[in-house]
């Protein structure tokens, strides 16, 4: 544990690193500021001198896990041509179910000031499913143009029907339960036929 005092670098990320550890091994109902800061091995008051509360810390939490999964999104449009665009697009994706995503979405969904948080911050532009979702419209535009999609596909189209449905099986899905993701790679595999 770092002496009382000693600053502690990349402090969010340590302890959302450390919150993501603690959902996957024992479940969101073993999440408390206490289980993060012991997981991050940290003193105990340091989440909340960086974050407005535990609910505080949860909303920030997932919105910067969607903020990851949107960058990961608009990079995809740099692979256009390379790889296969159904892998491609299962990278992104599956990554919305990556470090506890399930576990860390109904967490948010149980905590309503957390919740009321991710929604306002949404509101007012932070990266989240929309952009996500026209990220992979313009890449599967992309992929259209090149011929490795037939001319068929409606992008925008696909990208609401993949995002969407990550979005349902985050939200209704619960711990112990099947893992969603090839329910995700089958639908992303029957939308995206290779081109002509």
């Amino acid at each position: 544990m770092a002496p009382r005092g000693v600053a502690t670098p990349d402090v969010r990320e340590r302890l959302f690193a450390a919150a993501e550890r603690v959902v996957e091994r024992d479940g969101p109902g073993a999440l408390t500021s206490r289980a993060v800061t012991t997981e991050a091995g940290c003193a105990k008051g340091l989440l909340h001198a960086h974050f407005a509360g535990f609910d505080g810390f949860v909303a920030e939490l997932c919105l910067d896990r969607f903020a990851k999964t949107a960058a990961k999104a608009r990079a995809l449009t740099g692979t256009a041509g390379r790889g296969t665009v159904e892998r491609n697009l299962n990278a992104v994706a599956l990554a919305l179910f990556d470090s506890g995503g399930l576990a860390l979405s109904g967490l948010a969904l149980s905590r309503p000031a957390a919740t009321l948080a991710i929604r306002e911050a949404l509101e007012k532009g932070a990266p989240g499913f929309t952009e996500i979702q026209d990220a992979i419209a313009e890449y599967l535009t992309a992929e259209r143009k090149l011929g490795r999609m037939a001319q068929t596909v409606d992008p925008p189209s696909v990208a609401l029907a993949v995002v969407g449905t990550a979005h349902h099986l985050l939200m209704t899905s619960r711990p112990g339960a099947a893992d969603p993701r090839p329910l995700v790679a089958r639908l992303v595999s029957a939308l995206v036929p290779a081109g002509e």
